[in-house]
């Protein structure tokens, strides 16, 4: 028996959020995984280890941690099992790092971890989708209470045996912004000014994981010191040559450089690289494009360029400058660099299973979010040892 699906964040307008991706963002792919730029990540620090560095290996003998008959925290969007994906090929993997080992994810040493404690995310939809993979995977030592009601823009589920409370901030952009009006579709982004949704609390929070990356395709307009200077997908009454690349390192930058600034930050701060937005197979997303593999990539076998390597460099540049500066301000950030395990996994999206085949939805098939079970467990793995470091 399915239990009960319990939706987080799910106004209906949000769910295409991250499908808005206009028809050059099926990449036209010209560096090769292996060949990505190296930055060193947050555990090149430690010699020979370096858990975003690897491949997906076979383990067809271990079950996933929950299905979704034993976890009803899955977006159902995202319930492929539910909604009758016919392989199971794409849960029989796990993320191998080169040089060293990554363990399975223990619920019990997260909870010791983590008591007395408050983890917030904060982003956009996929966001959610790493928050409701760990609530899953927690599902099997206890279960929260939820203290907002389902149409908040903050999402609070506190843990009360162990005093431990998981917050999911809704800042696709990560900057100051306004909605758009009149069914006009723009939004305007003030590319100057952190969100005050997530950062009037980040004072409180002993984890913040922040991330974004899709939202910023949408029709937007700039503004900094309060006057516009470009926009992206619209006409504009000024002349600019800023694009939808310069929106997005701002607000990274604008985001990272308030959390330095900011003076009362505990939290270790956790900065989650973009998750490829182009796995997406004959078209793009509007025009028929499909996620149909049945197994990931081998990193020799994919490339990443064109809108995907762009946005990523430019988070991991952000990062970089920002890490110098809490070095001296005493903050302790670090990155989590998903992209490159991600890119091999083109198998493991919903695709069309994220409702009955009869249902009459007007939805593109997905290709961005993350079926649950599924890889995005991994990020947890990942999470589970920065923050045991």
């Amino acid at each position: 028996m399915v239990l009960p699906i319990k939706l987080l964040f799910v106004p209906a307008t949000v769910f295409l959020s991250a499908l808005i991706i206009l028809s050059y963002f099926t990449s036209v792919p010209y560096l090769s995984y292996s060949d990505l730029p190296y930055y060193g990540s947050y555990f090149s620090r430690i010699p020979k280890c370096d858990i975003f560095q690897g491949e997906w290996v076979p383990d067809a003998d271990t079950p996933p941690h929950y299905t979704n008959e034993t976890c009803s925290y899955i977006q159902e969007h995202q319930n492929c099992m539910k909604y009758g994906r016919p392989d199971l090929e794409f849960l029989r993997w796990r993320w191998q790092p080169s040089r060293c080992d990554l363990p399975r994810f223990d619920a019990d040493k997260f909870f010791r971890l983590v008591g007395n404690k408050t983890l917030a995310f904060a982003g956009d939809s996929l966001a959610r989708n790493h928050m409701q993979s760990l609530l899953c995977l927690l599902s099997k030592v206890a279960s929260p209470k939820e203290l907002t009601e389902r149409t908040d823009p903050i999402k609070i589920m506190h843990y009360e045996r162990y005093n431990f409370t998981v917050k999911i901030i809704w800042s696709p952009f990560l900057v100051r912004t306004e909605e758009p009006d009149n069914n006009s579709g723009v939004f305007k982004l003030y590319l100057d000014e952190p969100d005050g949704r997530w950062l009037s609390g980040v004072a409180g929070f002993d984890y913040v994981i922040l991330s974004g990356a899709n939202w910023f395709t949408r029709q937007s307009m700039f503004y900094e010191r309060g006057q516009l200077v470009g926009g992206s997908f619209v006409a504009l009454n000024i002349t600019s040559n800023l694009t939808l690349r310069y929106s997005h390192r701002m607000a990274f930058r604008t985001a990272l450089r308030a959390i330095n600034e900011h003076g009362s930050v505990k939290a270790k701060v956790i900065v989650r690289t973009l998750s490829p937005m182009s796995h997406f197979e004959g078209g793009s997303w509007d025009k028929g494009g499909d996620c149909r593999r049945t197994q990931p990539y081998r990193s020799n076998e994919t490339t990443m360029g064109d809108l995907d390597l762009d946005f990523y460099t430019g988070q991991v540049e952000e990062f970089r400058e920002a890490e110098k500066a809490a070095a001296v301000a005493g903050v302790d950030m670090v990155l989590m660099d998903t992209t490159g395990a991600m890119l091999l996994r083109p198998d493991g999206h919903p695709s069309r299973y994220g409702h009955w085949p009869e249902e009459k939805r007007v939805l593109a098939n997905d290709c961005i979010h993350w079926c649950l079970p599924g890889p995005v467990d991994a990020w947890n793995d990942m999470l589970l040892q920065i923050m045991s470091d």
